[in-house]
C-alpha cells in the first residue's frame, strides 16, 4: 500500500497576550485521495473504536527549573506525579465537555490510560518512519519548529485514504483521520512553564501555566485549529506569566477552562448521539453588497467563481447571556454529487442549545488573529491529488462586521 502524507500541521503559542474582536473556532478538512467532498480531521473515536493511545515522555530537561516549575523537588518520583496531574486535568477539560463521544462520564474508555515512556524522542519528528501512533506528550524534544515566540506546537499526521501506513502506526481507517499527534513544549531555556501549584508561588510569576498550554494543544490533537475568540482555550496566544485564562478545572466541572466556543467545536467534531439538548444550527451565506467586494481567483482557474465572502468569521451570540455562544469560518459549500468545494460564503454554526435565540454577525480576520491563524480549515479544501481540483481563494478581508 502506497503511503501518503496529508499535512503536518504546527500550531503555536506566542509570548505575549494581546486582545482581538471575537472570531470563531475553526476546524482543518482533507479531501480524500479519492476525490469528493472535504472531510474533517479528526481522530477515531467512538463507541466501537479501541481506546485512543496516548503517553508522556518522563525525559525532562536539565536543569529542569529553567523549563518546568514545580512544588515538589527536581529529579523524585513526586515531581513526575504533580507533571502528570497536570497533563491528566489538561485531557480533564475535553473529556469533560457533555454532548460529545469524548465525555469520560458517557464514555469511560474512550482514551486509554495515560502512558509513560522514558524515551527522550518519543514524538514524531519530520520523518514519518517514527510514527507510532500514539499521542505523546514531549518536554525534552528539540525542533526547529521552535522559532522566535513559539512555545509549543503539535505535530499532526493525517491520512487521506483509509488503508495508510506511517512508520508502526496502525493502517488508518477514513480519510482525515488524525493517526499521530505528538504535543512538543519548548525546552531550550526561553521560556519557563509552571505547574497549578508551582503557578501560585513567587517563581511561578515568571512562568507561563503548563495546565493551559497543554490544554490548547490538546485542543489540537483532537482535531481544532485555532479561534479568534480570545477567552477560549484555542486562542493562539498564550495568558501572560504567572496567569491563566478562564478558571481552574473543578471535580464538578472539569471542562471550566474552556470557553463556549471551545465546547461547541469539540461537539461538531464527536456528537453524543444521545445528546438531546446541542442540536441546533444556524446556517446561511454571507454575501457582499458589492460584488466588488469578493476574492478574485487567478485566470488559472477560470472555470471557478467566488460568489460569496470567503473567510467570513460568523459568529452566534446568545439573547439572554449576550455571551458568545459558538461562531464558525464561513465561505465555502460542497455537493457530494457535485464536487470540489464551492466558494459561496457558506456557513453553519452549530451544534447549539436549542431553545435559545441567537444574534449573529460576521466580521472578518483583521485583528491580531490574522488569516494565517485560520489557514488550515481552508487552504487544504481542494485537494492536489484528486479530480476536479479547485484552487481556494484568499481570505477575504474587505468588508465591515455585519448582522445577519
Amino acid at each position: 500500500m502506497n503511503r501518503f502524507l496529508v499535512s503536518i500541521l504546527s500550531a503555536v503559542l506566542l509570548y505575549q497576550l494581546l486582545v482581538t474582536p471575537v472570531f470563531a473556532y475553526t476546524r482543518n478538512y482533507t479531501v480524500p485521495q479519492a476525490g469528493g467532498c472535504p472531510v474533517p480531521n479528526l481522530q477515531n473515536i467512538g463507541s466501537a473504536a479501541p481506546p485512543l493511545p496516548r503517553q508522556w515522555s518522563t525525559s525532562l530537561p536539565t536543569p529542569i527549573q529553567q523549563t518546568i516549575l514545580t512544588v515538589a523537588a527536581s529529579g523524585t518520583p513526586a515531581q513526575l506525579t504533580e507533571i502528570e496531574a497536570a497533563i491528566t486535568q489538561a485531557y480533564g477539560m475535553w473529556t469533560g465537555v457533555s454532548g460529545t463521544l469524548l465525555n469520560a462520564a458517557n464514555f469511560p474508555t474512550t482514551l486509554a490510560p495515560l502512558g509513560r515512556t522514558s524515551v527522550q524522542n518519543a514524538c514524531t519528528n519530520d520523518a514519518l518512519s517514527n510514527a507510532d501512533g500514539i499521542n505523546t506528550i514531549c518536554f525534552n524534544q528539540s525542533s526547529a519548529a521552535f522559532t522566535t515566540g513559539v512555545l509549543s506546537f503539535t505535530r499532526l499526521i493525517i491520512a487521506d485514504a483509509p488503508g495508510l501506513f506511517f512508520g508502526s502506526a496502525p493502517a488508518s481507517l477514513f480519510a482525515g483521520q488524525i493517526v499521530d499527534a505528538d504535543i512538543f513544549i519548548r525546552n531550550d531555556g526561553q521560556a519557563t512553564f509552571a505547574t497549578p501549584g508551582a503557578l501560585a508561588t513567587s517563581a511561578g510569576a515568571g512562568a507561563y501555566d503548563l495546565e493551559s498550554i497543554l490544554g490548547h494543544e490538546l485542543g489540537h490533537v483532537f482535531g481544532l485549529d485555532h479561534s479568534g475568540v480570545w477567552r477560549a482555550i484555542m486562542f493562539p496566544v498564550a495568558a501572560p506569566p504567572g496567569t491563566f485564562f478562564g478558571d481552574r478545572p473543578m471535580a464538578s466541572a472539569p471542562d471550566a477552562p474552556l470557553a463556549d466556543d471551545d465546547r461547541v467545536g469539540l461537539r461538531s467534531l464527536y456528537p453524543d448521539p444521545a445528546d438531546a439538548l446541542d442540536i441546533g444550527f444556524i446556517s446561511g451565506r454571507v454575501l457582499p453588497a458589492s460584488p466588488f467586494a469578493l476574492a478574485i481567483l487567478p485566470a488559472t482557474a477560470p472555470h471557478e467563481y467566488v460568489t460569496g465572502m470567503v473567510g467570513a468569521q460568523v459568529v452566534a451570540v446568545d439573547d439572554l447571556s449576550g455571551s458568545v455562544v459558538a461562531a464558525t469560518l464561513g465561505g465555502w459549500s460542497c455537493d457530494p454529487a457535485n464536487p470540489p468545494a464551492r466558494f459561496d460564503g457558506s456557513y453553519t454554526i452549530g451544534p447549539l442549545p436549542i431553545g435559545h435565540s441567537y444574534q449573529v454577525y460576521a466580521e472578518p480576520f483583521v485583528g491580531i488573529v490574522s488569516p494565517n491563524d485560520i489557514a488550515g480549515g481552508l487552504v487544504t479544501l481542494c485537494g492536489s491529488a484528486a479530480a476536479p481540483a479547485c484552487t481556494v481563494p484568499a481570505v477575504n478581508t474587505n468588508f465591515n462586521p455585519g448582522p445577519r
